[in-house]
């Protein structure tokens, strides 16, 4: 028998969100992990907020939403609002019923503000880890370093000299036509109008050079998760002394090995990552800075082997996580966005590795 075609919305539902979800949906066990660590993360709000006012949105509910929008790929804090809105899914995972009211993107983007302008970033990710170490998912021995470039949101038309307004001979118009024929720019006599933190920067010979940052992250080589991250200006020895600054954090006095490609392999960094207590599993140059002492071993042939797995952590925090060009403008608001990056794929891999927090 055909069913009828009835247009007529019901006015009531008694059925919650929580109904909704299936109960094995992939987001349950990130929920709980990422509750978990928020509990945790209770007495700092409290410090950040004033007593007196009118109450903002609940920062609980305002990470779990940059969550969302880091897992499900949304550019833009419009577009999150708008999912907010009639998605069941989103509503359910932040803690919204059917009938609360949803955000204005405006007010969400000035709490936001409040969030990436903090170290929460860097505290939620410590969280996280601490829950993958009481599983026994992280190795506190083996670790791997590298870096990849971010995008900076400006255009290569707001880098400018720095003792002018503007540069080169333009049309007029909106997106005026800009003139750099012959003009030789660079970071010390040019700088972006747009984002004056960034810097212009190429990955290697015969590539474009860019407005960009460097995000570097410090993996360890068990299960291949993000440990520590940094955020730098993108040049030509970033990589080496934010690999130095995050094994520097490594907790304990005990040996441990790093594992990094051939640009880590010179000598400063080589000697100074000894005086680290640590034993450089870097990729070998032509005229390396390490010889058979330390390749001899069968522990330097796994290092290399497990090493490439880094460039996994930045394939998806790029492709998934929103990172291949930043969506914010200024170093210390990136750095929070490629923390929080960093902290969605742990949970991920957490959540694939089987671990979940109690409920």
């Amino acid at each position: 028998m055909r069913g009828a075609d009835n247009q007529q919305q019901m006015m009531f539902s008694y059925i919650s969100p929580e109904a909704r979800v299936p109960k094995n949906h992939p987001l349950r066990p990130i929920l709980d992990m990422t509750n978990k660590a928020l509990k945790e993360l209770s007495p700092l709000f409290k410090e950040m907020y004033s007593k007196v006012g009118r109450p903002s949105i609940a920062p609980e509910k305002l990470l779990r939403s940059l969550l969302l929008q880091i897992f499900y790929s949304i550019r833009s804090e419009r577009m999150l609002a708008e999912q907010l809105d009639y998605n069941l899914l989103f509503r359910w995972f932040v803690g919204l019923s059917m009938d609360d009211p949803i955000w204005d993107h405006s007010t969400f983007s000035k709490n936001r503000d409040r969030i990436l302008n903090t170290d929460m970033a860097i505290e939620f990710l410590k969280l996280v880890c601490k829950q993958a170490e009481d599983a026994s998912l992280l190795s506190d021995e083996h670790f791997t370093v590298d870096g990849t470039l971010i995008e900076a949101w400006a255009s290569l038309k707001s880098f400018r000299p720095k003792d002018t307004d503007s540069s080169g001979k333009t049309d007029g118009g909106r997106n005026p036509k800009v003139d750099f024929h012959k003009e030789k720019r660079c970071n010390d006599t040019h700088r972006s109008t747009t984002d004056p933190e960034s810097r212009l920067f190429k990955k290697g010979k015969g590539k474009e050079a860019k407005l960009s940052y460097m995000g570097h992250v410090l993996m360890e080589n068990r299960n291949g998760l993000v440990v520590d991250t940094r955020l730098t200006k993108a040049t030509g020895t970033a990589e080496r002394e934010a690999a130095l600054s995050m094994v520097e954090n490594v907790p304990g006095q005990h040996q441990v090995t790093l594992g990094a490609d051939k640009n880590y392999d010179t000598k400063n960094f080589v000697k100074e990552l000894r005086e680290l207590k640590t034993t450089p599993h870097v990729a070998q140059k032509q005229y390396s800075a390490i010889d058979g002492r330390t390749t001899r071993h069968e522990g330097y042939k796994t290092s290399q082997k497990i090493r490439k797995r880094v460039e996994e952590v930045f394939g998806w925090m790029k492709t998934v996580g929103g990172i291949r060009k930043a969506r914010h403008r200024g170093e210390e608001k990136v750095d929070c966005l490629f923390t929080f990056a960093a902290a969605a794929f742990n949970l991920v891999r957490m959540r694939n590795l089987g671990l979940a927090a109690p409920t």
